[in-house]
């Protein structure tokens, strides 16, 4: 697999830039699939489909954090994680009050080994597995159609 090892570029955006920029960490989430590569989505609140990804939390590492999101929104039951984000992404997050604020992502890759039906988030979000290329037409952030044409 051919993936991004740096944060230059387009997709890396400093942070401190806008003051209230906010942190995220995501899970790249991928399997051999019967055709090559898949990428796992999540349907996000609002409908969009996303990477699964949550807030940076004090008694994990960003990308045991990661990891965790992977498990409560898409069932992701085994997986290996580096430890190392492999590219970060500049989004919106949408706040329920209507407000929303820049939006600095850090993406872990993870190697799924096993996924459960059960799990935290399962009667609340949809999850699919679709290759890059496809997973490039379903989401709207350019920065993470940027890392998923390095996949």
């Amino acid at each position: 697999m051919n993936m991004l090892r740096h944060t230059s570029g387009p997709s890396a955006i400093d942070a401190s830039a806008e003051p209230e920029t906010l942190t995220q960490v995501a899970a790249l989430c991928t399997r051999d699939g019967k055709e090559g590569l898949e990428v796992l989505l999540v349907q996000s609140s609002r409908g969009r489909w996303i990477l699964p990804k949550g807030w940076p939390m004090d008694d994990r590492t960003d990308a045991q954090a990661a990891k965790l999101e992977a498990w409560e929104e898409a069932g992701v039951a085994k997986a290996a994680v580096d430890k190392t984000p492999i590219a970060r992404f500049m989004t919106r997050k949408r706040f329920d009050d209507g407000t929303s604020k820049p939006c600095l992502v850090a993406v872990y890759p993870m190697n799924v080994k096993s996924m459960t039906k059960d799990y935290p988030e399962a009667g609340q979000r949809k999850r699919r597995w679709v290759s890059p290329r496809k997973a490039i037409g379903l989401v709207n952030e350019d920065g993470l159609k940027d890392i998923l044409r390095a996949l």
